[in-house]
């Protein structure tokens, strides 16, 4: 199994996770020039960025750890471009979260490890 096959594995067990925590996921891997955005998606308290990040078992380290502070300003730079682009008043006024979430695959099963509100932008 390739990267591109098992990221696709990993964000679709993310969709499955959200949809069933009440989320309606607006877009997947929305992309402007070098901004990327893994999945969007609208819960009852807000707009949710989430990144995903999958490996196959045994893993050295916990997937979530390589959202690192550069990720993470690449995300809050994708989040602002992807509303802009939206232009949609409803989206403009609603709470904003960066989520990840570490799906790790092992033979026939999957386990998803989901931290909401994982990081706040910090804008310099």
């Amino acid at each position: 199994m390739g990267r591109g096959e098992i990221g696709r594995l990993g964000e679709q067990a993310a969709c499955r996770y959200l949809a069933g925590r009440g989320h309606t996921v607006l877009d997947r891997n929305w992309r402007a020039g070098h901004l990327e955005l893994d999945i969007i998606s609208l819960a009852p308290d807000g707009i949710h960025f989430t990144e995903v990040k999958t490996r196959v078992a045994p893993v050295a380290a916990p997937p979530q750890d390589n959202v690192g502070y550069a990720k993470q300003r690449n995300m809050a730079a994708a989040a602002q471009r992807y509303l802009h682009d939206k232009d949609d008043r409803k989206l403009a006024t609603l709470e904003v979260f960066f989520d990840v979430i570490a799906v790790t695959l092992d033979g026939g099963s999957e386990e998803i490890a989901y931290f909401p509100s994982a990081f706040i932008p910090i804008y310099v």
